[in-house]
């Protein structure tokens, strides 16, 4: 497990509620998602969601599995929740969406705190402090059958080589 240096550690947002459920659109429902949150907020900036937490605005107390409503919480997407797929009997007597909020722990949009993309690298490595041992390439010869048909060329043969990645590699820091 990688820990992340202290200034990596991801941050809570506040609560966050950028769309509302309309009780009168079965098609409607609430949509606290990424995607709508940008839409609303450009200058939103979280560049990797670690974790999300969901609630209800109505009942900020209540756990969400406890609200008797299909809802997603993720924290690749954000919240979904869709009036039809709500139940007669949950919490409110309605089956339609709560208002949902939900609050994000983001990484901070920091060069050292985020994946490595193609930058370039600063890393120098001398001849003398790494060792790289490589597998020798492995042929295979497979027949190929004849299958009857007259294709002009039938190869009797194919040969394909597979190079293998490096088995040891020993590097001193």
């Amino acid at each position: 497990v990688l820990l992340s240096p202290p200034a990596c550690e991801c941050i809570w947002s506040d609560w966050i509620d950028v769309t509302y459920p309309n009780p009168s659109d079965m098609n409607s429902g609430d949509y606290e998602t990424f995607e709508n949150i940008w839409k609303n907020n450009p200058s939103w900036d979280c560049v990797k969601v670690e974790n999300i937490s969901c609630r209800s605005e109505k009942f900020p107390n209540t756990p969400i599995a406890d609200l008797g409503q299909k809802v997603e919480c993720d924290v690749n997407v954000g919240l979904i929740c869709n009036n039809k797929d709500q139940q007669i009997g949950g919490i409110i007597p309605m089956p339609v969406c709560l208002n949902y909020e939900i609050s994000v722990c983001c990484t901070p949009n920091k060069p050292e705190c985020l994946p490595p993309t193609s930058t370039p690298s600063t890393t120098t490595t001398t001849a003398s402090s790494t060792t790289s041992s490589v597998s020798p390439p492995i042929s295979t010869t497979t027949p190929t059958p004849s299958t009857g048909e007259t294709t002009g060329e039938t190869p009797s043969s194919t040969t394909t080589t597979t190079t293998m990645p490096p088995s040891t590699t020993t590097s001193s820091s």
